[in-house]
């Protein structure tokens, strides 16, 4: 945050400030044994106030059955809530509504705000979100910021607000420029006007609400950020994108279809059109219909682009979850692919009464051969084990390079004397391929062990298989090298002793 500009904000003469009434009420509304006589009186004072609640409260927004014709029975019938909501809503409107600057465009902003505020309340309505009012107020007011930037910055703020093509770009656009955002700053006024969180919170990060640690307020700031883009829906020059997202946050948050999505817009442009007139504000009468109707081809073309964007990401997460679980070298398994199969194989074998071995074999004198010939070489060799162990396993094997020079076949529903065989054929295949690397040539022998779980052996886990693969290579390499050694737990017992 630019902190010399927020200083200069916080010490700007003209910052906007609660109106004097707005302060009674709200001082009045946050004491425990609120006087609802008492607010009534103060709020009555002010008749022109007083016109603008009781007609909100009798139009179609709140939905009443029975007429309204006082504060009092306002404050009864609605609660504290939503008369403080109105109040603030309307006494702050008339104040900031009679700064302007040349160069900022106030309609557009007013216009863009009775949307969101509208959209707002509809949206927590439609989802039963208790804190309706505030969400109100909060969208109502998120985007002060930007009168408070137009009074500090002037002319420049108008004309950086008109280089973006929608209201979703202003906060990069503001970042770069000015290295504050008009939500930074909504924070900075609502501090100074100690809001509560439930309205701070919503104001501040309505374009980043993930960012809100209390998962009460970010729920509301997620509402009041999606109500901002209902809002764009209706004010934007080109509303597609907008549409767009709304109806993808809808569809993937909400389990609302297309059709549910855009009956909700409808809805929300007809009781913006309903109260705009309370706060002064125009917003034309142009149907949703009609917005949808010019807006129909860019849709379609970013449905499209959304389509193809949705294939590529599949693609991509194909090939991320390949190369988790494949070795680069050898394009074999590689250990965490192992410690996942060889865990849910055994388990399956052990309870199933099925035979599985495990052949686990390293290369002889490897380090020799990296010495003697260089890596490029060695990493031929451990490429042609790997391309013939991909050849040796079956379906339902898994060849894995292990870690360096060793590698391992796990091999389900197999019993002792298969795995034998295929170990022995494999130490042979290796002896009788030596690897070529230009002019290079060197002849590789490997060495082998064998475990072999079978219904009612030892072995109760796969950490016991692997041990025994790892006993009998040891074995291997004791003998000489270039040979296949199989666990036993006869011969195992006869070496301790």
């Amino acid at each position: 945050m630019n902190d010399q500009l927020a200083q200069k904000i916080r010490q700007c003469p003209t910052l906007p400030t609660l109106p004097a009434i707005a302060l009674q009420v709200l001082e009045l509304t946050q004491k425990r044994d609120a006087d609802i006589a008492e607010i009534a009186r103060l709020i009555s004072k002010d008749p022109a106030l007083s016109f603008k609640i009781l007609r909100t409260v009798n139009s179609s927004f709140y939905g009443r059955s029975q007429t309204v014709g006082t504060i009092s029975h306002a404050l009864v019938i609605l609660g504290l809530n939503a008369v403080k909501t109105l109040v603030l809503g309307f006494s702050l409107v008339s104040s900031l509504s009679k700064s302007r600057l040349k160069g900022f465009k106030h309609v557009s902003y007013w216009r863009r705000s009775i949307y969101a505020a509208t959209a707002a309340r509809t949206l927590a309505a439609r989802w039963h979100v208790v804190q309706q009012e505030e969400c109100f107020l909060a969208a109502l007011l998120m985007d002060i910021g930007e009168l408070v930037l137009d009074q500090v910055v002037g002319e420049e703020y108008g004309q950086l607000c008109d280089s973006v093509s929608s209201h979703s770009k202003l906060i990069e656009a503001e970042s770069k420029t000015l290295r504050m955002t008009h939500a930074q700053v909504a924070r900075v006024l609502g501090e100074a006007w100690k809001l509560p969180p439930l309205l701070l919170e919503p104001m501040a990060h309505h374009h980043d609400p993930a960012s809100v640690a209390d998962p009460q307020l970010r729920k509301l700031a997620e509402l009041v950020s999606l109500a901002g883009r209902c809002a764009d829906v209706f004010v934007d020059e080109k509303p597609a994108e907008a549409i767009s997202e709304v109806r993808r946050v809808c569809a993937e948050q909400h389990q609302m279809t297309q059709a549910q999505c855009d009956e909700m817009l409808e809805e929300i442009n007809v009781r913006t059109r309903e109260n705009a007139p309370l706060f002064e504000v125009s917003v034309g009468n142009v149907s949703y219909e009609e917005i949808l109707r010019r807006a129909n081809q860019a849709l379609v073309e970013l449905t499209l682009v959304s389509q193809q964007q949705a294939v590529t990401l599949q693609v991509q997460n194909q090939v991320l979850k390949v190369q988790a679980t494949i070795d680069s070298l050898t394009g074999l398994a590689n250990r965490a692919q192992f410690d996942r199969f060889i865990n849910q194989r055994f388990a399956q074998a052990l309870t199933q009464y099925r035979p599985m071995a495990m052949i686990l074999l390293d290369v002889d004198h490897f380090k020799a051969i990296n010495d003697s010939y260089g890596h490029q070489l060695g990493d031929a060799v451990l490429q042609s084990l790997g391309k013939l162990l991909r050849m040796v396993a079956r379906v339902q094997d898994l060849a894995v390079r292990y870690g360096g020079e060793e590698f391992v076949l796990i091999m389900p529903e197999t019993g002792r004397r298969s795995a034998i065989g295929i170990a022995e054929n494999l130490r042979r295949s290796i002896a009788a391929r030596p690897v070529l690397v230009g002019r290079q040539q060197v002849v590789v022998t490997v060495s082998l062990g064998v475990a072999v779980h079978e219904p009612g052996g030892p072995f109760r886990e796969a950490a016991h298989l692997v041990r025994a693969a790892d006993l009998s290579l040891y074995a291997a390499k004791n003998s000489g090298r270039n040979c296949v050694r199989v666990f036993s737990l006869k011969n195992q017992t006869e070496a301790a002793a």
